[in-house]
């Protein structure tokens, strides 16, 4: 049998970072504009997202830039590595591109590489992806998120048509870490303070009185707290797993490379878990 060709890599975007802000003590935006952007595009979904390269230190890649090039002819530890952050909004006229990042000092990649970069640095990266838009035909939306999918919340709250029916719920570390939104709809801003990630978040969708008809749910932040209410959700409230848009960002004590490479067994065992006694299995 015929081998199969090597599956070419996509092309990754570059852009030029145009400007910085620290929104909160934990949260940076870095703006993105250039003309390598003029082939980017997004559609309806609310939680598009990318996939930042971070060249390996003291590594200088060839000319054009090319990641199939690069996998083939630099070892692996040299191979670029990608960081997956939500595009907090795109605007095609100015061609600028804004991501939000959750700072923790110097701890990981992004987060301290956002609060160091400079105006006129070049970055490369892949996308976008995304698949969740608010559903029209919804009866009310269900928004609950940590720090990690409040850019995701943010734009989601942004393209809801006048009138929709929204509960929304955001953890963060206390006060300070509140945005201001610009939608009409009331954010229930929930502070973590020395509690576990999460457990503040559960227990306001768990004592939520959920209003009648069909809900359309987002539900993203650390794995932990997803799975428990992708439960909440699935079996005691019976909705329909595709009326949910359910996913865990990130995983406490796991970098994004460990996160990811095991999220897909991770995602299938709960989901099996979660089948087995749903009323709806």
């Amino acid at each position: 049998m015929a081998e199969r060709p090597a599956r070419k890599a996509p092309r990754p975007h570059s852009a030029r970072v145009v400007r910085t802000e620290r929104l909160t003590p934990h949260m940076q935006r870095v703006v993105f504009g250039g003309d390598g952007l003029a082939g980017f595009t997004t559609g309806t979904s609310t939680d598009h997202y990318v996939k930042l390269l971070f060249g390996a230190e003291g590594v200088t890649y060839p000319e054009p830039f090319d990641m199939t090039r690069i996998r083939e002819e630099f070892p692996r530890e040299q191979w670029p590595v990608t960081r997956t952050y939500t595009v907090r909004a795109w605007d095609p006229e100015q061609r600028e591109l804004t991501l939000d990042f959750v700072v923790h000092g110097d701890e990981g990649l992004a987060g301290p590489w956002a609060t160091r970069v400079r105006a006129g640095e070049l970055v490369r990266f892949l996308g976008p992806g995304g698949a969740y838009a608010p559903d029209a035909g919804a009866d009310w939306h269900l928004l609950a998120g940590d720090e990690s999918a409040l850019p995701a919340i943010a734009a989601t709250l942004e393209a809801m048509p006048d009138g929709a029916r929204v509960r929304a719920f955001v953890e963060v570390a206390g006060p300070e870490e509140e945005q201001k939104i610009d939608s009409d709809v009331e954010v229930v801003w929930l502070h973590r303070g020395d509690r576990p990630v999460g457990e503040a978040l559960v227990a306001a969708v768990r004592e939520l009185e959920f209003p009648p008809g069909r809900v359309h749910a987002f539900v993203h932040g650390e794995a932990g707290f997803v799975k428990e209410l992708r439960r909440l959700l699935r079996v005691e409230h019976g909705v329909p797993r595709e009326d949910i848009s359910i996913s865990g960002y990130w995983r406490l004590g796991h970098n994004e490379d460990g996160w990811q490479a095991a999220k897909r067994e991770w995602n299938a065992q709960v989901e099996a878990e979660q089948e087995a006694v749903s009323p709806t299995a």
